[in-house]
Order: C-alpha cells, then structure tokens, then sequence
C-alpha cells in the first residue's frame, strides 16, 4: 500500500463521513412531520414504543440521532422514561438497515439486472437526480430530497475509494498481524469502541469494517467483537448530549448505555464459551460485506430479546445510578435538541405558548375583578404572570429566531411567523393587566370611587371583554377558526362600546356626578380594555391566516369587514347584547 493509496483511503473516508452526516440530517429535515405523528401515536406499550424507535432510525439512518432526539424529548417532558426505553432499543435495531444498504456495494455478478443493484452502478443517476433537485427546485422539501440523493451518492463514492485503497493491505503482514490480535474479545471490543466513539457512528464505524473486508484479512472472529465495541461507542453522543438535562434526560441516555453494556457482556460470553469449547471453522472464515450486516442485525435482535421483557429492571437501575434529590427536578421549557426536527419543536413552542396565553388571559381577567374587588393577593398574582408572560416571549421568540435559522420548509416557516406574533400579542395583554391593577391602587390610594352609572358601564364593557378573551384562547388553543371569525366583529363592538361610554363619561363631568382626577383613571381602564381586544383580533387574525397560509393579517381582517356576511351578521349579534345596555 502506497502513500497515495493512504491519501485515497483518508479522502474515501472523508467523503464517505460526511455523506453520512449531509444525508442523515436532510433525512431528520425531510421526514420531521412524519417524526411528530410517530411519536404522537406512543403508548406505554412496549412493542409501540420499539416498532417506533425502529421506524423512525431506519428513516433518518442514525441511532444516536435517535437517541438524541430521545433525549431531547424526555428533557422536555414529551416522553417519559419508561417510553424512552422501547424507543432505544428499538433505535438499535433501526440503525442495522444501513449496513444493509452498504452490503449491496459487495455484488458480484454478470447478470447485467444483478449488478444494476450495485450502488456503483445507480449513484451516478442519484446523484445527477440529486443535484437537480438540489440546484433548481425553489420548495425546501424539493432541495431536502436532492440533499439526501446527493450526500447517499457521496457516501458511496467514499466507501468505493476506501474499498480500492485498502485493496491492496490483503498482502501486508503487518495488517493481517492486527486482525489475528483483535481476535482476542476484549480488544475487539475496545477496539470497536474506540473507533464509534471518536467518529460517533456506530453505522459509519460498521461500514468502515464493510470496507475493509475487501482485504481478506477481517475474520467474522475479529468482526463481531469489534462490532459489539460499536454498539458501545455510538452511545458517546446521548451521554454527551444529556449533559445539562434534568435527571430522567440522564437516565435516557444511560439506558442507551447500560442497554449496549449488558447485551455486549452477554453476547461477548456466549461467543467467547462457543469459540473455547467448539471452535467453529465460521469464525475463520473471511468476512463479507453481508456478512457483517447479517452480524450487526442479530446482534442487535438477540440483544433487545433478552433485555425487551426485563425493560423495567433498565429503568430501576438507571434510578439507581441516578436518584432523585431533595429538590424537584422541572421540564427544560424549550430544548434546543428538538431544534433538529422542526415539526416537534415547533409543537413544543406551540404547547408553551397556549400556556401562555391561558396565563395572560387569566391575569387581565383578575386585572378587571381588582378594580371592583382589590386584594393584595389578586395585585400580587397578576404582576406574577406577566414577569412569566415576560419569560416566555423571550425564550419562544428566541427560540423560534433559532428555528427559522434552520433549513425549515414553508409551512413551518409560516407556523413560526403565527407564533411570534401571538407571543407578542399576548405579552401585551398580560401588561394590560397590570395596568389595570395600577389603575385600582391608584383608586384605592387615593380614596376615589366610580359612580353608580360608570360601574354600570365598567360591567357591560368587561363582559365583552371577558368574552373576547374567551373566543381568542379558543380559537388559538384549538386552531378554530370559527370561533376566530367571531372576535374581529365583537372587536369592533368594543371600540363603539368605548367611544360611548367615553361620551357618558364627559356627560357625568358636566353634571358634576364624577371628578377629573376619576376620569383620568377612567380613560386609562377604557384604554387598557380596547387595547386588549385589539390584541384578541390580532390573534384571532393569526388564526386565521395560518388555517389560510396567509401572513398578512391586515388584508384578512380587512377582507372580513367589507366582504363575509358572517361578519356582520354576528356584530349585529355583539351589537345587541352590548351596545343597547342601558
């Protein structure tokens, strides 16, 4: 083996790793809707929960992408541990398929149909399908497929280099001198280990050893230590990545370890009795391309059938090895892990912001109830939620500022757009609600009181509002775009209910029945509870508009003020039950 067959083997490896890495992640891009209803649908059954770990790695070709994703899952409070398990295992499994993928760049035949299966034969025309795809087509998901088509082709191209420039160890002593030494277990397995965890691929170490079977020299004796090595070095990337997480995170990730440790242990002495007492001819034999992806597969088979029904036992010991403490662990809001499946991640901002807008909503609502029944408790627990509803804007508009940096298609990208805008809306009303408390204590403190006819007034105004609040919560919270068609034109019932009890209000300071220094307060509740209603049509809007896949809300409202029946039918409806209260 010459230098330059040393340079061919470090670019193949090269270009084989970051085909790899180019294709798993347009793959995690591609397949993120697909993602979020698999996940939707898990139970605490544990043949669910493998099937789906098994599903989703086979679609996104990476286990500790899986695993990560897991974790980032639990660390968020959208699965749980004893789910987390099942989905593992079923990782393990899942990530077997690319081995298989791999094994077909070993056909030998002249069977022109036969070697049209071989990857050197079809990745040209994947590739060229690829970059079209990847260069001309404007739709996020168009340019992900030729992402995918092209970082496959790279890969193989890269694991055609590394097969040529290893061709030539199969007579170096040297080389067939180390594989006889890794014939002992142990290190094999370290080997194998070591090798996964810098390159933190188990399917990317796997194929590393696919390519080297060309030599002649890998042995299934010193292929299948090294391959249980594998299983244990691809768990380095959940460990890694559980570092900051809340404890059942940890417990996550270390299930993925203790899976791998156990089954290795077991399997690594079965092998290691049979090869002592029958010495099978097999474990001499020359591997093959095949043969180690028939090897990776049933190892990671024979380990889940051992260790599927003892499920509980891995999540008592990941306990152990982690216990509680004295102070409650909380849900990480926002994990930046989801970040690499959009679909969820967007779910995530989307659950975080409905319990926001249930706070803020809540909070304007005791806002109203201080001005007519103050308590300190009340004053207290409104400024409370809008120091959240502050906490949450920020982290979800951070949050989604990094989504959007992502490569996201259209309709997640519009999803995100609703949602900063919501979050925005409905940090306001929470302010408007502590207005609403000032204006109280400023009552109260200075010993002013509303008359008998404003508080009348005062009462017919927040029922509206109490209302509107209701329909946008709904309308958000459910995505009903009924109920948001019916808050632009009580909106609009609002600001005619505010313009005339403004006029009463300069009514009474003629009459001398109310002060200027009341008015003053007065202005500023009528202020503060149409702004809040203009805040419920913006939201509203955005409801609208996300069922339309329209971003501008403007044109929306304006449309359904001077074209749908629907609208004014029910202003006249709002028109009745509000505006003609005496």
């Amino acid at each position: 083996m010459s230098i330059f067959d040393g340079l061919t083997l470090i670019g193949g490896l090269c270009l084989f790793l970051f085909g790899m890495n180019v294709m798993g992640e347009a793959l995690e891009r591609r397949a993120g809707s697909k993602l979020q209803v698999l996940l939707g649908k898990l139970t605490t059954n544990k043949l669910a929960g493998l099937f789906t770990g098994l599903g989703v790695t086979s679609v996104i070709q990476s286990s500790s992408a899986t695993t990560v994703m897991v974790v980032g899952f639990v660390n968020s409070g959208l699965m749980t541990l004893k789910q987390a398990i099942n989905v593992i295992m079923g990782a393990n499994i899942g990530t077997t398929v690319t081995a298989w993928i791999l094994s077909l760049g070993g056909i030998e035949s002249d069977n022109v149909f036969i070697k049209l299966l071989k990857p050197s034969s079809f990745t040209p025309v994947l590739a060229l399908i690829g970059i079209v795809l990847y260069m001309f087509c404007k739709s996020n998901q168009k340019k992900d497929t030729g992402t995918i088509l092209l970082g496959f082709a790279v890969l193989m191209f890269g694991m055609e280099a590394m097969t040529d420039a290893v061709s030539g160890l199969a007579d170096v002593p040297s080389f067939r001198n180390l594989f006889v030494m890794f014939k002992n277990p142990i290190l094999g397995v370290a080997a194998g280990t070591i090798l996964t965890a810098i390159i933190q691929s188990s399917s990317a170490s796997v194929g590393i050893l696919q390519a080297l079977t060309v030599t002649g020299q890998v042995t299934f004796g010193a292929a299948v230590p090294i391959i249980m090595g594998q299983n244990i070095g691809t768990c380095i990337t959940a460990i890694l990545s559980s570092f900051g997480t809340n404890r059942n995170a940890k417990r996550a990730a270390l299930v993925h370890l203790s899976f791998n440790v156990i089954g290795t242990a077991v399997w690594l002495t079965v092998y290691s009795i049979v090869n002592a007492v029958f010495a099978p001819a097999l474990f001499d034999q020359a591997a093959t391309r095949s043969g180690i992806a028939i090897a990776h597969s049933s190892f990671n088979i024979l380990c889940t059938i051992i260790l599927l029904p003892m499920s509980s036992l891995l999540e008592k010991l990941a306990y152990k090895l982690v216990p509680d403490s004295k102070t409650p662990d909380t849900f990480a809001e926002l994990d930046e892990r989801l970040l690499n499946t959009p679909a969820v991640a967007l779910d995530r901002c989307y659950s975080l912001a409905c319990d926001m807008a249930k706070d803020s909503v809540s909070a304007l609502k005791s806002g109203i109830r201080c001005l007519t029944d103050y308590s300190k408790d009340l004053a207290k627990s409104v400024r409370e939620i809008e120091d959240k509803s502050d906490h949450y804007e920020d982290i979800i508009g951070t949050y989604l500022v990094k989504l959007s940096a992502r490569q996201v298609d259209n309709s997640h990208s519009a999803d995100a757009a609703m949602l900063h805008k919501v979050i925005g809306d409905l940090e306001r009303i929470s302010d408007h609600a502590v207005n609403l408390v000032d204006s109280a204590e400023e009552l109260k403190n200075k010993n002013l009181s509303l008359s008998p006819a404003a508080l009348s007034e005062l009462k017919n105004l927040s029922a509206a509002v109490y209302e509107i609040l209701d329909l946008s919560l709904k309308a958000f919270v459910n995505k009903d775009t009924k109920s948001a068609a019916e808050v632009e034109p009580l909106e609009q019932v609002i600001d005619s209910l505010k313009e005339q009890m403004r006029t009463s209000h300069i009514l009474r300071l003629q009459q001398g029945s109310c002060s200027i220094e009341t008015g003053f307060v007065w202005s500023d509740i009528l202020t503060n509870l149409e702004r809040t209603s203009d805040h419920c049509s913006n939201i509203a809007g955005c409801v609208i508009d996300a069922a339309e896949n329209n971003l501008n809300i403007h044109e929306s409202l304006r449309n359904m003020k001077t074209d749908d029946p629907y609208f004014k039918q029910q202003y006249s409806v709002y028109a009745d039950k509000y505006l003609s209260v005496k």
